[in-house]
């Protein structure tokens, strides 16, 4: 298992060299720094906790200054433990950057998903409207409640609630590119969460293979040269006349 947090920046599309179009998100990946390792011996689980985002000490308080501290780094937005990794690989200080992924290899994504706010249960749970007529009284509600027996409200009973703003995890995306210039990871298809917010990528829990790369289109030209035009006869000609000689010659 391995893992690495990054922001979720928007979506785009890439085309490949034989004509596909791949609808891509984003997500800018800066370095993360491994800010605490857990052992069983001390804490009963292993894992590695990874900090994203410098923020100012100003910002920040002595408990989060003094965590930050011990990994020689400054205090971090975002802190985050990815479990089921070999401790052994990683220090307390190191850096994880984009490149622990490669272009082709299968992850999942958790993020938090757009707050909708209170909704109703056509929404929220896909229920069917009543009858739409004129005479009806019932369009948009949640029906019958309760049943002949026991005469409650059964436990599980969808109804009108919060809908949104809770951890999503979209399993088995596909890296399309990993751009260490810019510290983004293109990921094919869409991840939860609003842009700018945190989201988590994991090697696929349920997917071991590993596709081949999209060969993509680079729009960077490759030994350009710039074409310089060299001037014409009649062009050096009015080059060197001044206004004077072009008025008294008209």
């Amino acid at each position: 298992m391995k893992g690495i947090l990054g922001k979720k920046i928007g979506m785009t599309q890439v085309f490949s060299k034989d004509g596909k179009l791949v609808p891509v998100t984003v997500i800018e990946v800066e370095p993360n720094v491994v800010t605490q390792i857990k052992t069983k011996e001390h804490d009963g689980y292993e894992a590695v906790q990874l900090g994203l985002e410098t923020i100012r000490e100003k910002v920040s308080n002595k408990a989060k200054m003094g965590h930050t501290k011990k990994a020689n780094t400054a205090p971090k937005r975002f802190l985050k433990e990815i479990k089921g990794v070999d401790i052994n690989n990683y220090e307390v200080g190191q850096e994880v950057k984009a490149d622990l992924f490669e272009a082709g290899e299968i992850v999942d994504v958790t993020g938090i998903s757009k707050g909708k706010g209170y909704q109703g249960v056509i929404k929220k749970n896909n229920q069917h409207t009543g009858p739409m007529a004129h005479g009806s009284k019932y369009h948009r509600g949640v029906g019958s409640l309760g049943t002949m027996l026991p005469k409650r409200v059964l436990k599980g009973k969808a109804l009108p609630s919060h809908m949104g703003d809770e951890q999503v995890t979209i399993q088995n995306l596909e890296v399309i590119k990993v751009d260490m210039e810019d510290n983004c990871i293109l990921v094919k298809g869409s991840i939860p969460g609003a842009k700018k917010s945190l989201v988590v990528i994991k090697k696929a829990v349920k997917n071991d293979k590993k596709n081949e790369a999209f060969d993509l289109i680079s729009y960077v030209k490759e030994n350009a040269t710039e074409s310089v035009e060299e001037p014409t006869a009649n062009e050096e000609v009015q080059e060197e006349q001044t206004p004077s000689e072009t008025v008294a010659m008209e």
